[in-house]
């Protein structure tokens, strides 16, 4: 059987208060202000709290008792057997055995409010569970009130039924029987019962512990009839006798040892209401019917005097009771009842009670009571989750209530549904129905409570400690083989349905305040997994980059920001930025109100990224800062990515939340919804901007000076860190750049050659194969995967260019990396600067172009950081021809170039003479990255 919505029993004896069903954090309108006179007058209409007895066993045991232990329990071992009964219910209760331990523990962890099992999950584990199980355990109470209709329809007709045979009955068998007139009559209970729920909800609670009082007492005169009655024939009913004439009858024998016997093993035959062969898994759906009552206490958290108190004692004593009155009941069925009668009687225990009515008068009470309750409860936990807006616009008429709060609409909703169950017409067929989704609502509480356990929250203390991890695995385990042996085909398609509305609800992104277990759920394994993730177990074959994007202003930096989520191959990506200032002047942290603008962003900008601001005195020392600490462990940032520096003014590429949205356009080039506004970015304006407060430390705005900005680079460096600097990157839009040119493809250009060292024509060291590395991470991005890569070899006469490019080209090969090779004559470009320098007699001697070991990397370092004046002797004659150079060699125009970035030279003092170099290298080239590497990152090794 299943729960009965606390809702109803007490709360409802006076009337429905609105502010009752609402969250504890839901806005009090200001008529409903503690203290005003609507207020107090709502107070004087509350009932009292209730007390373990009355509010958690009365309700559990209503609940529990009802078809089964009236009409079926008889069918349960008439078909299972003494044996294989006492077995199922063994099962049935270690299953809910589990549950309601991992109920108790949740219901002792805080405050609980109205919404049962679905209030439970939900604030437990997230919307998206909540939500898809809310639906689930709506639908499973719709299913069980047109279960108990059924079963109240059964006992009716087999009461009051002709019998369609066409035998004569008794005087009061009057009733019409057949499919349509049981349907008519299920109908009209479920009127009724529509009618109580819209109108008297408030007579049924007040009339809950009579009904507790009758069903009790007729259970009591059940027990006492296998005494005193004595042995005697039991006419079958006509639909269930035998059709080759006999037996019509079945006997009570009393105790005796030959009808015990005679019931111990399984005898499964055809059921005589649906006309179907039974099996262990059916007879044990309709039984486990008599269990799933186990939360009606719980449900009842809001009227409780002391919930965290009756709720562990309260349903574990009901349970323990009715365990016990089910399997004293079946031995004494097994006992003193024929197979015959057991199998075509399911209402036998009216026959041999001392008086008959009292059966009667139990099943209708019990099972209309329970159906009532399962409507009213299905309604209040549609109304639940209309209030939560899980569903957006789907369910908001079932938030409507009458003036005493009782959601009728919701009410209305529950009552068709329950109708159009009712055209199933058999009790026994929809019974795996209700059970399966009872059992996988058990199992999403015992999962709600498990993951609260691995979560290792410190605020998961429940004060009922009687459980583990262990007994919340088996609650799972049990609760999904059960499901799948009654109905696999029900049981996968009820979980398939609740996967779709997890996803539906996931997909809705509904805004709530209830916490995400998923969220302590991986922050526990991600910290288990960063613990696990040894540096000192790192191998160049799975190098990937892990960078660090250090941001001045975003609304100038979009473009670069969507580039580098493509470059950055599912590795690490840290947005960084730092402002200016002292803690010590300052009230507060100035950076905390600013993550919500850079979440914001990043979510806007659909990248995936980190974001890591810090307060410094000067940039440097807050690059300083965030290279020292930004990530954990292994996953660390190994590059650092910077603007370049220079005089062009920033452009803003953020929508500005002042315009309209019609002018507003999305910042990868698609047009904006107009129906959504735009996000709002409490970023600083550019500077050069009007609206602009002007805080920079520097005449042309900046607050970082030339001299400052090359000491990052210099210091990067010396962190063992890669360094990019990216130019011309305000005005990169990745839609525009991929769309393909009308003729030709997109293509990614690499000079992997030092270009400031005209001596120098290596390809093969360090710094060369990163850019051959990050060119090939592009390229393998799926939105650049239709670009080529076009590798310029800078070639001097006197050389074998044949050469040097199968040289080159087999290396492409070891490494795996496609690329066209473009030998590049530049002996005018390297003339020239010779030329400056007081003729050619001065230039070294070149090295061998196919050196590929570490030392020729060393020299390298050695000759720049050996002649500080080094930067001087490239004159500015040379750079505008080594850029035009590059410019003469890139048709048609690429996306990308990728340049090879010399360190800084030792000398502090050449720092603006390096950078103005840089600037001369790259000027009008489009979006650039200058590229040092530092870190082996390729190898041939399989």
């Amino acid at each position: 059987m299943t729960e009965r919505n606390p809702l109803l029993n007490y709360r409802l004896s006076t009337s429905v208060n609105e502010s009752e069903l609402r969250s504890p954090s839901s806005v009090q309108a200001p008529e409903q202000r503690p203290g005003s006179p609507r207020q107090r007058c709502a107070h004087q209409r509350q009932p009292k709290k209730l007390s373990t007895f009355f509010g958690v066993v009365i309700p559990t045991l209503l609940s529990m008792f009802g078809v089964v232990v009236f009409l079926r329990i008889g069918f349960i071992v008439g078909q299972s057997g003494l044996y294989q009964s006492i077995a199922m219910f063994l099962v049935a209760y270690f299953i809910i055995s589990m549950t309601v331990l991992s109920v108790c523990a949740i219901s002792t962890n805080g405050a609980l409010d109205a919404g049962g099992a679905y209030y439970m999950i939900s604030r437990a584990l997230g919307p998206e569970f909540g939500g898809s199980i809310g639906i689930m355990f709506f639908l499973a109470n719709v299913c069980g009130s047109a279960l108990y209709v059924l079963g109240l329809v059964e006992a009716i007709v087999a009461t009051f039924g002709v019998p369609e045979d066409g035998t004569p009955g008794t005087l009061y068998q009057v009733l019409p029987s057949g499919y349509w007139w049981s349907l008519l009559y299920a109908t009209a209970i479920a009127l009724l019962c529509l009618l109580v729920c819209l109108v008297g909800a408030h007579i049924y609670a007040k009339t809950t512990f009579i009904i507790f009082l009758v069903v009790m007492f007729v259970l009591i005169t059940i027990f006492i009839s296998f005494f005193a009655v004595g042995p005697h024939s039991i006419t079958l009913p006509s639909s269930a006798a035998l059709r080759n004439g006999t037996p019509t009858t079945a006997n009570f024998t009393g105790f005796k040892l030959n009808t015990l016997k005679g019931n111990l093993e399984a005898n499964y035959t055809v059921d005589y209401t649906t006309g179907k062969i039974m099996t262990f898994a059916t007879v044990f759906a309709v039984m486990f019917n008599g269990c799933t009552g186990i939360m009606a206490g719980s449900n009842m958290s809001g009227d409780l005097k002391h919930p965290s108190y009756s709720i562990p004692r309260g349903t574990i004593t009901a349970v323990i009771f009715t365990f016990i009155i089910y399997n004293v009941l079946s031995v004494l069925v097994a006992c003193s009842c024929d197979r015959v009668l057991l199998q075509r009687d399911y209402s036998f225990l009216r026959d041999i009670n001392v008086w008959n009515p009292l059966v009667t008068i139990g099943v209708y009470s019990s099972t209309l009571s329970a159906a009532m309750s399962n409507l009213i409860g299905a309604s209040r936990i549609l109304y639940a989750l209309a209030r939560d807006d899980l569903f957006g616009k789907v369910l908001s008429p079932a938030k409507k209530t009458s003036y005493s709060g009782n959601p009728w609409v919701s009410v209305l909703i529950s009552w068709f549904l329950v109708q159009l169950v009712l055209f199933s017409g058999k009790l026994n067929t929809i019974a795996s129905i209700v059970t399966i989704f009872f059992l996988l609502v058990y199992a999403a509480v015992d999962l709600a409570c498990l993951a609260l356990e691995w979560a290792s929250a410190p605020n998961f203390r429940p004060t009922f400690r009687y459980f583990t991890w262990h007994t919340c695995v088996l609650g799972i385990v049990g609760c999904v083989i059960m499901m799948f042996l009654i109905n696999a085909i029900y049981a996968s398609a009820s979980i398939a349905f609740m996967l779709l509305l997890l996803l539906l609800i996931h997909y809705l992104s509904p805004t709530s305040s209830w916490g995400y277990i998923s969220q302590a759920l991986i922050f526990h394994q991600v910290r288990k997994y960063l613990l696990m993730l040894d540096v000192r177990k790192d191998h160049v074959k799975f190098w990937r980059p892990q960078v660090l994007l250090m941001v001045s202003n975003p609304r100038s930096s979009v473009g670069l920001i969507t580039f580098i989520n493509d470059i950055k191959k599912s590795g690490l990506y840290v947005l960084g930025h730092v402002q200016l200032g002292d803690l010590n002047k300052l009230p507060s942290d100035p950076l905390q109100s600013q993550y919500e603008s850079w979440l914001s962003l990043v979510d806007h900008l659909n990248i995936k990224a980190f974001v890591n601001l810090t307060l410094a005195d000067s940039v440097r020392h807050g690059v300083q800062h965030l290279l020292f600490i930004s990530g954990l462990g292994g996953m660390r940032p190994n590059t650092l990515i910077l603007g370049f520096y220079d005089d062009c003014l920033p452009r803003d590429k953020l929508i500005d939340p002042s315009l309209s949205t019609s002018q507003s356009t999305d910042l990868l080039g698609f047009s904006q919804d107009l129906e959504q506004p735009p996000p709002l970015f409490h970023f600083a304006s550019l500077r050069g901007s009007s609206d602009r407060e002007d805080y920079g430390k520097f005449d042309d705005g900046k607050v970082l000076g030339s001299q400052e900005y090359v000491a990052i680079i210099a210091d990067a460096i010396k962190m063992l860190k890669n360094v990019v600097l990216a130019r011309y990157f305000d005005t990169f839009d990745r839609a525009q750049v991929l769309s393909p040119p009308l003729l030709g493809a997109v293509y990614i250009d690499v000079w992997p050659v030092n270009l400031l060292r005209p001596d120098s024509s290596s390809y093969v060291d360090t710094c060369s194969l990163f850019l051959l590395q990050l060119a090939c991470i592009l390229n393998m991005v799926r939105a650049w995967r239709k670009t080529t890569v076009r590798l310029f070899l800078c070639v001097e006469a006197g050389r074998s260019v044949r050469g040097v490019q199968e040289k080159l080209g087999q290396l492409l090969k070891d490494l795996r990396i496609k690329a066209q090779v473009y030998p590049v004559p530049w002996d005018q470009q390297v003339a020239l600067h010779w030329q400056r320098q007081g003729g050619s007699s001065m230039k070294p001697s070149s090295q061998s172009p196919d050196s590929t070991n570490d030392e020729e990397n060393e020299n390298e370092d050695d000759f720049v950081n050996s002649f500080p004046c080094n930067a001087t002797r490239l004159s500015d004659d040379y750079l505008s021809a080594v850029n035009k150079l590059i410019l003469d060699q890139t048709w048609p125009l690429p996306a990308v170039r990728f340049l090879y970035l010399p360190r800084p030279p030792a000398d502090t003092q050449s720092y603006t003479t390096y950078l103005h170099q840089l600037e001369l290298l790259t000027q009008d080239l489009g979006p650039t990255l200058l590229i040092h590497g530092v870190t082996p990152v390729i190898t041939t090794d399989l």
